[in-house]
């Protein structure tokens, strides 16, 4: 896909609307590094925020309305009527987005503003690396700054979270709407989906990352992900606790056999995974590599095993990136699974030899077409 920037995206405003936008604004993606289906659960969670975003141009209007145009569907236009209750749409599926942030934000007793918007991205739809929440998280700055309120952003989060809860229906956690409102260049946050604390831990100058979309495409909302998360609940109801927070690895390991054994596994993947998230943030400020490899290539077999989120071709993928790295890149799935992409990471000379390998291998080995992403740590929407 084509990168778009501020500059771009007014032109495209321009073009559309016959008048100059008044600013640009712009929210990233993520990749998150580990701590996969741990959020929900109120455990840990590694990402960072990258160097592709959503964009949007705007313009004030006199009315209480927002038109919206979306590049990326073939410049289809919507109205948002900002004075009644949001309705879901079936026909627009990214302006149910749209809907249930102007929903959210009504209900939070933000006034809010008429006005154009140009919607435009440079991130993959449908590979895990967050478009949703970035569209929630541009939206949230043009709107505010359409209304001249002010909004905190791990508020902001909160409300792009509840949009996708409350009005799309996806149990999503918070990781993906916090990190792309609090990223920060250069580094991954460490983030405590429980207390919505986050701690910068920066990746080293010489090493980088590679995404790599499967090319089997996922949606969230028609997947097995909400099926998981009532399955997690379930697990930390038997230990009499809401969330998965509560329960001590070796409270479930004692369990086993009196829990019913997919509870159990979706649990162990769920406070194992909290384990390796700790130990990844602390392997990548020390700039332990074999540390970092070692718990991403555990991850990717807990969720493969325990967690049952992977496909066939995610497999081959985070197999043929562990063998071309020779020791040196670490790889696993990232995401809510079922397709999307697969991360890894590695000191940036390894990085033309898992290309390679990925160009050689993967397509002949699967029939599916891989899209290679290089990508850099980069600042969220509020930063």
């Amino acid at each position: 896909m084509k990168t778009l920037s501020n500059a771009r995206v007014s032109e495209l405003f321009e073009h559309y609307f016959a008048v100059a936008p008044v600013a640009v604004v712009k929210a990233p993606g993520r990749v998150n590094l580990i701590g996969e289906h741990t959020d929900y659960n109120g455990g840990f969670v590694l990402p960072a925020a990258i160097n592709y975003h959503t964009y949007i141009a705007f313009a004030p209007r006199a009315d209480r309305s927002l038109r919206l145009v979306a590049y990326n569907f073939d410049n289809e236009l919507v109205t948002v009527d900002l004075d009644v209750d949001q309705v879901d749409d079936r026909n627009a599926s990214w302006a149910n987005y749209v809907r249930g942030v102007v929903q959210e934000m009504r209900t939070q007793g933000f006034a809010l503003a008429g006005g154009d918007l140009y919607i435009a991205g440079d991130l993959h739809s449908g590979a895990g690396l967050s478009s949703s929440a970035s569209l929630e998280m541009a939206l949230i700055r043009a709107l505010t700054a359409l209304s001249g309120e002010q909004v905190d952003p791990t508020q902001a989060a909160l409300m792009g979270q509840a949009a996708e809860n409350n009005f799309v229906g996806c149990n999503c956690g918070i990781m993906d709407q916090l990190i792309s409102a609090r990223g920060q260049e250069h580094a991954a946050l460490l983030i405590d989906c429980q207390e919505l604390t986050a701690r910068a831990v920066p990746v080293p100058a010489d090493w980088e990352i590679l995404i790599v979309h499967s090319g089997v495409k996922r949606g969230l909302v028609d997947s097995e992900y909400n099926q998981r998360r009532q399955q997690c609940e379930q697990a930390a109801a038997y230990f009499g606790q809401t969330s998965l927070r509560g329960v001590a690895l070796e409270q479930l390991l004692a369990a086993e056999g009196q829990l019913d054994e997919l509870s159990f596994r979706r649990a162990r993947h769920v406070l194992t995974e909290n384990q390796r998230t700790l130990a990844a943030a602390n392997a990548l400020a020390e700039g332990n590599l074999a540390g970092l490899i070692k718990v991403m290539a555990e991850s990717h077999a807990s969720m493969r095993d325990d967690f049952n989120i992977t496909v066939s071709a995610i497999d081959t993928l985070v197999n043929i990136l562990a063998d071309a790295g020779e020791g040196k890149a670490g790889a696993r799935m990232t995401g809510g699974g079922f397709g999307g992409c697969v991360v890894a990471m590695a000191p940036a000379t390894v990085i033309p030899q898992l290309v390679a390998a990925v160009e050689l291998y993967y397509q002949a080995k699967t029939g599916c077409e891989p899209t290679l992403i290089r990508a850099k740590a980069s600042a969220g929407a509020f930063a």
